[in-house]
Order: structure tokens, then C-alpha cells, then sequence
């Protein structure tokens, strides 16, 4: 039985908590034992807010062992994993932390707030030899897996153009300090990024415009060029200044020699150049659920991280600094980094 203990009870550890619950009832062999949050005695009893919903508005954490300071969990329990839904600024930093005194961390993305961070992170994971897997959701999201899978195996031909757009209302607190969550180019439009990476690997060169609009949070839009040699055009662009009842949006659309793919945030539509158009049969369970199957089964049966390494994670922490840098540079062209790894 791998047991668990979750640190952070926002929206981001409710998620988790709801798949962890759901994941038990299926029969993995888990146990959530304890959870940590330094406002557990606030959050136990209040909503959290996010841009997807959670199963419940307000849970009934008696069945668990409750902390409000991760020292004092994992000094008091005998726990194998540990799940980090913390704020971005304390990821490298507790993640160490936790792997050197011999815990294997899921931690949500960001991975951290810059590649230097997410070098430590790659290092402490390669020297105790503990798993380590960033929370990329998308990589786990069926709509963008599907989309992978196409891009590998080149079914309808090379990619030449590709488009991915994600947008809400402003979060909260302390989302909106540039110097604690990297703002909106490293919190939400990072998922894009991360996939664009994933899918054709680190661009060359990127081309970056940001605009400011909530004092203090750095670009809460932003519309990123991503350049490669083989000439394909893509773009990303994030907005978290949509108010209103826009809700959340993000999608992709994507296009091949013979055919294009889009993703509404629902359905995929896959459009052949000499067929009709159809939407695949797509597994219904969120990228959430997705990951954290996936990194439970690799710990529980000792299998290497590949869908999502550290090193990978780390690598888009690279491009996002470039996009930053080419923001600040009104959008010049701006050379990723290769990162350093142990």
C-alpha cells in the first residue's frame, strides 16, 4: 500500500484530492493518510476557487489526519509519496526538501519559478533516486494526447501550422504577484508552452508580446511565436483578463500535410483533406486523473517517469524564460537556452 500525504488544500489540492478518492474506490492500492495546509483549520471548512470545478465546494476532512505544517506531517507520519499543491515560489524548495529525506513528489506546475530551480530539482531527483513528476496536465489530457499520437506517428503527414489559445477571469491572491507565480506567461500559458515542447520539441527562437493590465502581475496576455528550422508555423497565446461570464476556455487547432485537428475543450474534430471530417473516441477522464494514475503506477511498481521527466519539465522552464525576455524586448526573437542537466 503506497501511502500519501497532500500538502495544499486550494483548488489545485482539491483536484487532486477528488482523483486520489476517486482512485481508491477503483482499487488502486493507495492511501491518502494526511493532509497539510498552514490554513487547514480556514480551507477545511471553505470553497476554493479555480477555473474547472471540483466534486464538492466544501469536503469532510474528519477521516484524515490533518496538519498545518508539512515538518510536523512527515515527521509524525510514515509516508511514501507526497503530493505538493503549493504555490509556485516554495516548489523547488520544498520538492528538495522532500526528496532528500527520501520521498518520491508529485508537484503541481509550474515546475518552478525559473530553470535554475528546476536544475536543483532535476539534480535531487537524479542523485536520491527518487521519482519526481511535474503536473503537466495536458501530456495526461485526452484531447492532447490524441494529438501526440498523430504528431508521432505522422498519420496525416508533418505538422505545418498549429495554433493554441487558452483564456479566463484573473485568479486571486497570490497569483497576481509576478514575483511569487510568474503571472500569466508562467502559470497558465505554460501549459501551452509545455505542450508545443512536448510535441516538437525546444524551439530555436521565440517571439514574444505581453501586456500588462492587474498592477503587479506581468503579462496577463500574452502571444508566443515558436520558430523551427523545418519552417512550421505555430503560435500560443494566453489571456487571464476575460471577465465577465466567459468562464474558461482552451483549445488548439492543428494542422498536417493531409489533414487538420481541432480541440474545443471538449470534443476533437479531425478534418482529412480527402475524407470527412470525424470525431474520435476519446477517454472522458481529465489529464488530473491522468497523471496521477500514471505516476502512482510508476512508483507502486518501480517503473521509470518517461511521459513527463523532470528534465523535460525543466526544458520548458527554458523557453518560457525566453518568451519572458523577448517580452520585455517588445517581442524580439529571443534564442532558447539548452538546460543543464546532471
Amino acid at each position: 500500500m503506497l501511502k500519501i500525504g497532500l500538502i495544499g488544500f486550494g483548488f489545485m489540492g482539491r483536484m487532486h484530492f477528488d482523483n486520489y478518492t476517486r482512485l481508491i474506490a477503483e482499487g488502486l492500492p493507495v492511501s491518502l493518510n494526511a493532509i497539510c495546509d498552514i490554513r487547514i483549520d480556514e480551507l477545511k471548512n471553505a470553497k476554493a476557487g479555480g477555473n474547472m470545478s471540483t466534486l464538492q465546494e466544501v469536503y469532510d476532512l474528519t477521516p484524515y489526519r490533518l496538519y498545518d505544517h508539512f515538518e510536523r506531517m512527515i515527521a509524525d507520519e510514515e509516508l511514501d509519496m507526497i503530493d505538493l499543491a503549493v504555490p509556485t515560489y516554495l516548489h523547488a524548495e520544498m520538492s528538495c526538501i522532500l526528496m532528500e529525506k527520501g520521498y518520491h513528489v508529485m508537484c503541481e506546475k509550474p515546475m518552478a519559478l525559473n530553470a535554475e530551480e528546476a536544475g536543483r530539482m532535476v539534480e535531487t531527483a537524479a542523485r536520491t533516486g527518487k521519482k519526481l513528476m511535474i503536473g503537466q496536465c495536458l501530456r495526461f489530457w485526452p484531447g492532447y494526447a490524441y494529438l501526440k499520437q498523430c504528431v508521432e506517428d505522422r498519420r496525416y503527414g508533418a505538422v505545418t501550422q498549429g495554433y493554441f489559445y487558452r483564456g479566463s477571469g484573473a485568479p486571486q491572491g497570490w497569483f497576481l504577484d509576478e514575483k511569487l507565480s510568474g503571472g500569466c506567461l508562467l502559470d497558465m500559458h505554460i501549459h501551452d508552452t509545455d505542450m508545443i515542447q512536448y510535441l516538437f520539441g525546444s524551439p530555436k527562437r521565440v517571439s514574444t508580446l505581453g501586456r500588462n493590465v492587474i498592477q503587479g502581475a506581468g503579462s496577463d496576455i500574452v502571444s508566443s511565436h515558436y520558430y523551427y528550422p523545418d519552417g512550421k508555423v505555430i503560435n500560443a497565446q494566453a489571456d487571464w483578463t476575460l471577465e465577465g461570464d466567459f468562464g474558461f476556455y482552451m483549445g488548439y487547432r492543428v494542422n498536417f500535410e493531409r489533414a487538420n485537428i481541432q480541440f474545443d475543450g471538449a470534443d476533437v474534430t479531425v478534418n482529412p483533406n480527402d475524407g470527412p471530417g470525424f470525431v474520435p473516441e476519446l477517454s472522458a477522464d481529465s489529464g488530473y486523473y491522468g497523471e496521477l494514475v500514471y505516476f502512482l503506477n510508476a512508483v507502486l511498481s518501480d517503473r521509470p517517469i518517461t511521459v513527463c521527466t523532470p528534465e523535460s519539465t525543466a526544458a520548458t522552464l527554458a523557453v518560457i524564460r525566453a518568451e519572458a525576455a523577448s517580452a520585455s524586448q517588445e517581442g524580439a526573437w529571443v534564442s532558447v537556452a539548452e538546460p543543464a542537466h546532471p
